[in-house]
């Protein structure tokens, strides 16, 4: 969900990219300028691309050329990934329907219109896109 959410804002909040050649082993990548519990980002790799937390053991081994990027993504982002994460959980059902009626119970589900004509259920974008602006980056 985190990667998700950093790439909709456009922010994966890097402090150092290092370009090199990098070796995954037994699941995890050994570099000296992250810190346990640090969020990085793997670009240029064949099976690992993406953020993760070091020190991940959820890699797949390779050899790549490629970057890490070392981020420092805030508190407050983390907090709210897992508000978002728990919005999705109670509110996002697998119901493709915008509302349903049946044996005298019925609902409807909040809407965004998409520029199109059509409207859709709610996702996590339309209920935090206004708590998220202040980290977006103009891409």
């Amino acid at each position: 969900m985190l990667e998700q959410i950093l790439g909709y804002i456009h922010n994966y909040f890097e402090r150092e990219i290092v370009r090199s050649t990098f070796t995954i082993s037994s699941g995890s990548i050994n570099v000296a300028f992250l810190q346990e519990g640090q969020y990085f980002r793997i670009v240029g790799s064949v099976f690992n691309d993406g953020v993760h937390q070091y020190p991940a053991s959820e890699l797949t081994d390779e050899v790549f050329e490629g970057e890490v990027w070392a981020m420092a993504v805030p508190p407050a982002v983390i907090a709210l990934k897992n508000e978002i994460e728990e919005w999705n959980n109670n509110n996002n059902g697998n119901s493709p329907f915008v509302s349903e009626s049946f044996g005298g119970y019925s609902y409807t589900k909040g809407t965004s219109s998409r520029g199109n004509g059509t409207s859709t259920p709610l996702g996590w974008k339309d209920v935090f896109a206004s708590r998220l602006d202040q980290w977006r980056k103009i891409a």
